[in-house]
C-alpha cells in the first residue's frame, strides 16, 4: 500500500513522494486525506493560534 502526498506547488496528490520534500505536506494514508490537507492544515493552525491567544 503506497502513502500519498500533497504537492503545494501544484496542488496535486502523489503517489509516493515524487516531488522534493519542500514541495509537499504528508504522508497520507488515503488519497482522501491528501486532498485534504491545506484545510487540515489551516484549522490545526488557527487552534494553535486560539491557544496562543489564550495564553497571553
Amino acid at each position: 500500500m503506497a502513502d500519498y502526498w500533497y504537492n503545494i506547488s501544484t496542488g496535486q496528490v502523489e503517489e509516493g513522494p515524487r516531488s522534493a520534500w519542500s514541495q509537499r505536506m504528508g504522508p497520507y494514508k488515503t488519497r482522501e486525506e491528501a486532498e485534504q490537507a491545506l484545510d487540515r492544515a489551516r484549522r490545526r493552525n488557527e487552534a494553535w493560534d486560539a491557544e496562543d491567544a489564550e495564553d497571553r
